[in-house]
């Protein structure tokens, strides 16, 4: 018989896996072992040479550096030496200015970073080597975002971890939930232990705004506003909510220098997972108590998926968050535990199955999709409307259908995640 999770031990997987996170998290990782590795160096190197898998080059090769106008890992890797902060993990750039990136870009243009594929690594590997004369550094990244597990100067290991052996992070990892479990604790939890939460939902909305005043990426969000005020869209609950989400992502795509809260390693999780529960409780006119109780919802049902799921896969992280952030919605418009329920088995029935085909502006589009199915799901769950266990990979128990969602992320799209890299570094 499992033990049950204690408050305590859930309030500590959130604050473990909803973090601030400056820039992508893929190049953002990369710019944080070159960092340690130039710390390690003792001074700015002359060459920088990483090794990444294959998912790690996958979502960096078209993302917008913040602050930079540039995409991809050189300037990511040349930006971290020069003037990152290691001890800032996700936040590793927050620190930079002109002088740094203008450092960095002569770096890249001197050809002084050397990026490489390692494809036998496991899916979230990097190893960052730094030179300086006779002296070399060497960090390891693997498992998680900030995760650094080796580092080594010369000859001498300074730091190895356990983590730092193949396999990928291990179920144990963490606590036993479900969602059941997971109502319960949002639903019952003390308001002073989970109002830490909305830190998050104020970081998020603020790069929305960002997104929704100036002309990022795609401008889906923006455009879309604009369209809901033209009257070509209307001004309801669903298109605000996905406007405001991908007004966010346009502007963190396209290298926008604010943080954002995210989950699970991902900006875009994150703001998925907060951005729709934020806008319909703004359209509900909720307080911070519903608020709170819903983004906890949304956050920790993300979080449990993910865990059976990855880190990095071929299945599209997004569409986990909105799953998250249905459940959420669903607590906001009065729903139950068996509403939630409903709502995870439409998501699993629906945008299953939506590809990760890198981080890049694009992004925008299926955050925007999938918020839009997140709103119609929820709204679906309170009519009692709910996906039967007869269809597709859907099961009468809810913790068997997320398992099947992580099977068929983790296990079954292996072949299909290495053709969308090879279409994307033969183009």
């Amino acid at each position: 018989m499992s033990v049950r999770t204690s408050d305590a031990e859930i309030i500590a997987l959130i604050k473990r896996e909803v973090v601030p996170a400056l820039g992508c998290t893929e190049p953002i990782a990369v710019a944080l072992a070159s960092a340690k590795a130039t710390e390690v160096l003792g001074c700015i190197p002359e060459k920088i040479k990483v090794w990444v898998s294959g998912n790690i080059l996958k979502n960096a090769m078209a993302v917008g550096i913040p602050g930079t106008g540039m995409t991809g890992l050189p300037i990511a890797v040349a930006l971290g030496s020069v003037g990152g902060n290691a001890d800032a993990k996700l936040e590793v750039l927050a620190s930079v200015n002109d002088d740094h990136i203008a450092a960095a870009k002569q770096m890249v243009r001197e050809k002084k970073v050397c990026i490489n594929h390692k494809p036998e690594a496991e899916l979230l590997y990097i190893e960052c080597e730094a030179t300086h004369g006779e002296d070399i550094s060497r960090v390891v990244i693997c498992k998680s975002h900030d995760n650094i597990t080796f580092i080594q100067k010369n000859d001498e290991t300074i730091f190895e971890s356990d983590d730092n052996k193949p396999g990928k992070i291990a179920k144990k990892d963490y606590p036993d939930l479900s969602i059941e479990r997971i109502h319960e604790f949002a639903t019952t939890a003390k308001f002073e232990d989970i109002k830490f939460i909305l830190e998050g939902a104020k970081m998020n909305r603020a790069i929305a705004d960002e997104g929704l005043t100036r002309p990022y990426g795609m401008q889906i969000g923006k455009q879309g506003i604009a369209n809901m005020i033209k009257g070509i869209l209307g001004n309801d609950m669903m298109n605000y909510a996905m406007c405001l989400t991908a007004a966010a992502s346009d502007a963190r795509m396209d290298g926008c220098t604010l943080p954002v809260m995210s989950n699970s390693g991902s900006g875009n999780q994150g703001l998925t997972a907060t951005l729709p529960v934020v806008a319909v409780a703004e359209r509900l006119k909720a307080d911070e108590e519903k608020l709170a109780r819903a983004l906890i919802i949304s956050h920790t049902v993300t979080i449990h998926i993910k865990s059976f799921l990855g880190r990095l896969s071929a299945l599209c992280g997004v569409l986990v968050a909105a799953t998250g952030a249905s459940a959420g919605v669903v607590y906001l418009l009065g729903g139950n535990y068996k509403h939630i329920i409903y709502a995870i088995k439409n998501m699993a029935g629906g945008i299953t199955g939506m590809i990760c085909d890198g981080a890049k502006v694009g992004c925008a589009l299926k955050v925007s999709a999938s918020v839009g199915s997140a709103i119609q799901t929820a709204v679906l769950a309170m009519d009692n409307i709910g996906i039967s266990h007869l269809d597709g990979i859907i099961e009468e128990d809810i913790e068997k259908t997320i398992r099947n969602v992580g099977r068929i992320g983790s296990e079954g799209m292996i072949e299909t995640d290495k053709l969308i890299l090879q279409t994307m570094v033969c183009k």
